[in-house]
């Protein structure tokens, strides 16, 4: 991702902190690539682990890096789906909405 695609608190974080930032990138990226999952559902995983945590940034960063990956729209709104008998419709829905943000996004570049 280039900073001028980041989300401007997140770019500002960066550009003020970068010895952080860069520590911070580094442990993401070796974190992805340290087990058997493949890309695919590795991002499905961060996908749902944002919607869990009722993260809206990081739903839309998981969103985007998901589509990035040729993860499709359908497989993410059924990640929302599957999350509606453990974290309630209201949060389903709220995800639904998150996907959608994402996708919006996305479709701008």
């Amino acid at each position: 991702m280039t900073a001028e695609s980041l989300p401007k608190a997140v770019n500002q974080f960066r550009k003020k902190n970068g010895k952080v930032w860069r520590a911070f990138t580094e442990l993401g990226e070796s974190c992805h690539q340290a087990g058997p999952l493949d890309e695919k559902t590795r991002r499905l995983v961060k996908l749902a682990l944002s919607i869990g945590g009722g993260l809206e940034g990081a739903t839309h960063s998981a969103v985007r890096n998901a589509r990035k990956s040729g993860v499709s729209i359908d497989e993410m709104e059924h990640v929302a789906l599957l999350s509606i008998t453990t974290l309630g419709l209201p949060a389903a829905t709220r995800a639904w909405t998150w996907i959608a943000d994402g996708n919006r996004t996305g479709k701008q570049k």
